[in-house]
């Protein structure tokens, strides 16, 4: 049988008598409120002299695992930058290698220069808006890069993946940036910027120290330049046709490349690079000319509608060799105006980069429109009425010219029925119909080529004004009449479609210059068409009609000062041949001129006598053929 177990409560007595023995001591044991005060003074002591020793001896920093693992990676990264940039590792490891740009200004430039490559990545004309009225800036937004490629160490770099160190200093007046690619402290690749005050104008040099047992100074480096355009005036197109790329070569040579979608040209011993874009220009020049230069231009206009951001894309390449292993290059940058009298006063030939024509053309408007004009702006303060008065000027110097033109024409019309009356009696031989008009013409002292003679000698002025107008950077922006700026087309209409060719505007000074146009073939031709139409001549009234509509059409957005020349031009040789035929030629006297000099016995010259001859012998030889015909 299974004994039933108990419940003991005599262990439940020694039980609570145990723990209230235990509460009992611990409530004798406790301490004081004197002694929990004494107590907390003592801590108290005891922990500012802990913190004094804490202070007087040096921790052990500890080392986290977040801290060990970048000490890790920026070894990594060392060892990266050595295999990639040899000792050009050093300068990516300085607090300058970041993309910081320095300004270097004066009171009408001011120029950006980022410390990754070196080189200008702003450049603004202080001066001068575009034609939407915000800054001129030739360099903006990564549109230009300048990069110099080069071996070392087995490896070949570029300056423009590459941070140089700036250092900004004065002299004087003059601010100078130091922009220093460092493969140690005393071994570097060196950009030299300074700027003086007004200047457009800024000296530059490339030039290395310490880099010849780094370097492979044997080949050459290789500098590249590249610009695109910005656009800066209203036409694009007008703005393009201006905008190419020119340099000088051999001392005093120039060329250009021409305006094809993508051209490329070589050339020796090159001492200036220009990237003109109409009427602003960015320039690089050279003491010691370059060996051999390669340009390209590309031409990025090929829909005004949709291309409206940039007009050309430039670039150059070109050596620079190394003398006792360093590079020693003395240069210049030109951010500035196209102005012919900006550019000619550094006296290095930049005056070429103004279009003002070749040849006899560029002499005149060298020598005589522009000092002229120049002249003339000292006394009068508008430019369209500088126009005008230079226009009336030159009309006055070529009316005797006129004067001849108009006479002879005058004559052919008093000559017109008997050259009809030969017409139609030599109308089945042409040989002896011609034999005959030139004897006629002979006798009277008259000749169709003597109109053309003065009008030929008036193309010279007419074409150097066509290149005059459109290179006077002093017409930019400068309005007159309804026209806000000369430089750019009139605008007086929008229409709601683009016309190719012709544009999306109406421009009023090709419409007024169109008519006059027109008025003045009117009078010119006029008499012509009266006349039989002469076989292989051209027809005149296709040139009548012709020549007004390519000004209507094409001066659309030309510049307007060009097209109110046109137009004050025609409407004053309107007016002086209107003068001329009813107040100056009495056409009564000159046909009782004509008349007594076909009395006169005309002594003909040595040339006269042969084409005589040879008309005479023409004459016969055809008579004899067609005898023989009709046998």
């Amino acid at each position: 049988m299974i004994e039933e177990k108990k419940f003991d409560y005599n262990s439940l007595i020694g039980f609570v008598l145990i723990a209230l023995i235990l509460i009992w001591m611990l409530y004798q044991n406790a301490p004081t409120p004197e002694e929990l005060e004494e107590r907390a003074k003592i801590e108290q002591v005891e922990k500012e002299a802990q913190e004094e020793a804490l202070k007087e001896v040096p921790q052990t920093p500890v080392v986290t695992e977040t801290e060990t693992v970048k000490e890790i990676s920026d070894s990594l990264r060392i060892e990266n930058l050595k295999n990639q940039l040899g000792s050009f590792a050093y300068a990516a490891n300085l607090p300058s290698a970041k993309d910081q740009v320095t300004t270097l200004e004066n009171d009408v430039l001011e120029l950006k220069i980022n410390n990754k490559g070196g080189y200008i990545v702003e450049a603004t004309l202080k001066n001068y808006k575009t034609f939407d009225s915000i800054p001129v800036y030739l360099i903006k937004d990564g549109n230009a890069d300048l990069n110099l490629q080069f071996q070392a160490e087995n490896r070949i770099l570029n300056t423009r993946d590459l941070y140089f160190e700036p250092t900004l200093t004065r002299n004087g007046e003059n601010s100078i940036l130091s922009m220093k690619l460092k493969a140690s402290e005393n071994s570097y690749l060196e950009y030299r910027y300074e700027i003086k005050p007004g200047e457009y104008m800024l000296d530059f040099a490339v030039q290395s120290q310490g880099l010849s047992n780094i370097v492979n100074t044997s080949t050459p480096a290789e500098m590249q330049w590249q610009l695109k355009a910005h656009r800066k005036a209203r036409s694009i197109s007008y703005e393009n046709r201006y905008t190419e790329l020119l340099w000088e070569y051999e001392g005093d040579k120039d060329d250009y490349l021409g305006q094809g979608t993508q051209t490329e040209d070589d050339a020796p011993n090159v001492s200036w690079i220009a990237y003109k874009q109409h009427f602003f220009t960015s320039i690089l020049l050279t003491d010691t000319p370059f060996k051999t230069t390669h340009f390209t231009s590309e031409n990025l206009v090929q829909d005004e509608e949709i291309d409206s951001l940039f007009t050309k894309n430039f670039t150059a390449k070109f050596p620079l060799e190394f003398k006792a292993g360093e590079l020693a290059y003395s240069m210049n940058w030109y951010y500035g105006p196209s102005d012919f009298k900006t550019l000619n006063s550094y006296d290095r030939n930049l005056d070429e980069i103004i279009p003002l024509g070749w040849g006899i053309f560029g002499w005149i408007n060298k020598f005589l429109f522009m000092p002229l004009f120049t002249w003339l702006a000292t006394w009068i303060s508008s430019y369209g009425i500088i126009i005008i008065v230079m226009t009336i000027l030159i009309k006055i110097v070529l009316s005797p010219v006129q004067y001849k033109q108009y006479l002879s024409q005058a004559k052919m019309k008093i000559l017109r029925p008997e050259i009809e009356e030969l017409g139609k009696k030599y109308k089945d031989n042409a040989m002896k119909k011609q034999q005959e008009t030139m004897k006629l013409y002979s006798k009277a002292g008259a000749s169709p080529m003597a109109g053309c003679i003065p009008a030929l000698m008036q193309l010279p002025v007419f074409y150097a004004l066509f290149m005059f107008f459109p290179s006077a950077f002093d017409l930019r922006q400068k309005g007159f009449l309804w026209a806000d700026d000369l430089s750019s087309y009139d605008q007086i209409a929008s229409l709601p479609i683009y016309i190719p060719f012709y544009g999306d505007h109406v421009a009023l000074f090709p419409i007024l210059a169109a008519i006059a146009i027109f008025i003045y073939m009117m009078m010119t031709t006029g008499q012509t068409m009266q006349m039989q139409q002469q076989p292989g001549m051209p027809n005149m009234k296709f040139i009548m009609y012709l020549s007004p509509l390519i000004m209507l059409i094409f001066f659309n957005n030309f510049a307007s000062g060009l097209s109110l020349y046109y137009f004050i031009s025609n409407v004053i040789t309107i007016g002086i041949m209107l003068v001329i035929k009813y107040f100056v030629l009495d056409e009564k006297k000159i046909l009782a001129k004509i008349e007594e000099k076909k009395k006169q016995p005309k002594k003909q010259n040595k040339f006269q006598r042969k084409m005589a001859e040879i008309m005479e012998q023409a004459e016969k030889q055809k008579a004899l053929q067609d005898k023989q015909k009709k046998k």
